[in-house]
């Protein structure tokens, strides 16, 4: 990591259909081999899947979903005096966002359904009714930010 200056963030179009930057973040994460347009199409046909089933505007669902899985807090390796804790630590917007779209592509390539859009559309509707795996993921991770809340104060 270089300590000259902080590494630019990078301005993301909006995607065609919705025009959601958060979308479009979802499909740079899905996308593997630079695939653009196969990921497209798995997240487009993810998303009618789910507007065919809750009968609601996709993108609405698609950010509900992600509020569900993006995570307050987490824990932080803090060494101190050669012993290390789990610091917990409030989670920043960006990286909230981030670790929500990781969790929730992990959890639905994970699944065993058969297509990605099967799995993608599974994985979005479980989140949406707070249950799934990038949900549980989430509650570990309070879970453990709350077992090791006695460390809080090595925050820095």
């Amino acid at each position: 990591m270089s300590r000259r200056h902080a590494a630019e963030k990078r301005e993301v179009l909006p995607d065609a259909k919705y025009g959601d930057i958060v979308l479009t973040k979802f499909m740079n994460n899905l996308m593997i081999d630079g695939k653009k347009s196969v990921a497209e199409k798995i997240v487009y046909n993810a998303l009618d899947r789910v507007e065919e089933k809750l009968k609601r505007a996709p993108v609405e669902v698609f950010t509900e979903a992600l509020d569900n899985i993006k995570p307050a807090v987490e824990v932080r390796s803090r060494r101190v005096g050669g012993a290390t804790y789990q610091v917990p630590v409030e989670v920043r917007v960006e990286r909230r966002e981030a670790l929500a779209i990781r969790w929730m592509i992990k959890a639905a390539r994970a699944r065993n359904e058969n297509t990605m859009e099967e799995r993608l559309a599974g994985e979005l509707l479980d989140a949406v009714n707070g249950r799934g795996a990038a949900v549980k993921k989430r509650e570990d991770t309070h879970k453990m930010a709350d077992a090791n809340k006695a460390f809080s104060h090595y925050r820095w």
